[in-house]
């Protein structure tokens, strides 16, 4: 199973490593879109930066 994520928010103004953490899963902008695998590396990353995207679910 694969993850949607999607930046939704700035990072301005956050803590340098959830700015670290947000550039490490491939996102650069508002809007940008990576698809990554489910793994738990991959879910501790979405989880330390919750607030600045969405996550779906994606059954590729």
């Amino acid at each position: 199973m694969k993850l949607k994520i999607t930046q939704t928010k700035s990072t301005i103004a956050c803590l340098k490593d959830q700015i670290a953490t947000i550039e490490a899963l491939g996102l650069h902008r508002i809007g940008h879109t990576v698809v990554k695998e489910d793994n738990a590396a991959t879910r501790g990353m979405i989880f330390k930066g919750k607030h600045m995207g969405k996550v779906e679910e994606n059954d590729d």
